[in-house]
C-alpha cells in the first residue's frame, strides 16, 4: 500500500442516473418515481436556447414541489463557454429548495472549470445561508478533459462524481463515428478473415477510473444512445462495470432497470465474496496468509476484491 492512502469514494448508490430535459416539466415526476438512484434535470444539450430559463424556472419549482425521495437529486448546468452557465448557478442556489443536491458540470477541461464553479457556488451559499452544501459531479468528454483528468478529479472537495460524456468525447477526438457509446463498426480487429470487435471508450474509462480511485471520486459511464438496444447497453455497462465504474446513465426510461440489474452485484456474487472473507478469516486464525478457494488461491487482495462487492451490496441494500 502506498504511503498515500486511496480515500473511499462516496457511500451513495449510484447504479443509474436517469436524464431528463429541464424543459419538460411533466416528466419530472415520473423521474421521480423511477428506480433510478440519481436524478440528472438537464439544463444543457437537451433544451434550446430560447427555453433555458424557462426551464431553469421550471427546475426550481420542482426542486421543492416534487417528492424525489432518497435519490440524488442533480442539476446539469450549461458549459462554461455559454452566457447561461452563471444564471444557472445563482438562480439554483438562491431560489431552489434545499432538496437540490448536487450540480453536474459539463465539458470540463481543467481543474481551473471546477475551481470557477466551486468558487460562484460557494459564494451564493455563503451570501444565502445555505446549511446544506451542493455536491458537484463532472462531465469529460473532451481531449482537454481527459489530458486533465487527475488533476480534474482533485480540483475540489465538493467534487463527489465523475462521468464520461461518449458523444462529445468522440467529437473532440476526431473519432470517425457518430455513435454515442457501445462498439463501433469499424473498430475491430482481423484475424484469420474473422471480425473482432474491441471497446474504443475502454482506455477512456480506464483512466476515469484510475483518477477517481485516487482521489476518492464515483466514476460513471455515460450515455448509449441506441435505447432499443437493451443488449448493446447490458454489454457496455457490464464492460463499465468490469473495470470499476459504480453505474451508468439512462437516456430513456427503459434503460433504468438494465443499469440497476448489472451494477447490483448477484445474489451469487455476495454469497461467494462472503465465502471468500470467511475462507481468508479461518485462514487468518491458522497464521496463513493465504488459502484455496473453490481451486484458486485466494490472498490479502482477495479480501480487498471481495469486500467491495460486500460493502456494495449492503449499501445498496440499506437505501
Amino acid at each position: 500500500m502506498s504511503f498515500r492512502l486511496q480515500p473511499p469514494a462516496p457511500a451513495r448508490p449510484n447504479r443509474c442516473q436517469l436524464f431528463g430535459p429541464g424543459s419538460r416539466p411533466a416528466l419530472f415526476e415520473k423521474m421521480a418515481a423511477s428506480a433510478a438512484d440519481v436524478v440528472n434535470l438537464d439544463l444543457e444539450d437537451s433544451v434550446a436556447p430560447d427555453d433555458k430559463a424557462q426551464a431553469r424556472a421550471s427546475i426550481i419549482v420542482a426542486s421543492r414541489a416534487v417528492d424525489w425521495g432518497t435519490k440524488v437529486l442533480s442539476v446539469r448546468i450549461n458549459g462554461l463557454d455559454t452566457p447561461w452557465w452563471y444564471r444557472d448557478v445563482v438562480d439554483l442556489l438562491e431560489q431552489a429548495g434545499d432538496r437540490l443536491d448536487q450540480i453536474m458540470i459539463p465539458k470540463v477541461g481543467c481543474a481551473a472549470d471546477v475551481y470557477a464553479v466551486d468558487a460562484l457556488v460557494t459564494a451564493v451559499e455563503r451570501a444565502t445561508g445555505r446549511r446544506k452544501p451542493v455536491s458537484l459531479e463532472v462531465i469529460i468528454e473532451s481531449a482537454a478533459g481527459i489530458a486533465h483528468v487527475e488533476e480534474i478529479a482533485a480540483a475540489s472537495p465538493r467534487l463527489q462524481a465523475m462521468s464520461l460524456g461518449a458523444a462529445d468525447f468522440a467529437a473532440s477526438m476526431g473519432m470517425q463515428t457518430t455513435g454515442i457509446g457501445g462498439t463501433q463498426e469499424n473498430y475491430y480487429m482481423l484475424r484469420d478473415g474473422v471480425r473482432h470487435w474491441s471497446d474504443p471508450w475502454h482506455w477512456a474509462q480506464a483512466a476515469i477510473v484510475a483518477a477517481c480511485r485516487t482521489h476518492g471520486l464515483l466514476p460513471v459511464d455515460g450515455p448509449f444512445g441506441d435505447f432499443s438496444d437493451e443488449e448493446g447497453y447490458r454489454a457496455q455497462a457490464r464492460r463499465s462495470a468490469t473495470l470499476g465504474m459504480v453505474g451508468k446513465w439512462a437516456i430513456h426510461p427503459r434503460q433504468v432497470a438494465l443499469a440497476n440489474e448489472v451494477f447490483t452485484p448477484s445474489a451469487a456474487q455476495v454469497a461467494e465474496a462472503r465465502e471468500i472473507l470467511a475462507a481468508m478469516a479461518a485462514a487468518k486464525a491458522a497464521g496463513q496468509g493465504a488459502t484455496v478457494y473453490k481451486g484458486r488461491l485466494v490472498d490479502i487482495a482477495s479480501i480487498r476484491q471481495a469486500d467491495v462487492i460486500v460493502r456494495q451490496a449492503e449499501m445498496i441494500g440499506g437505501a
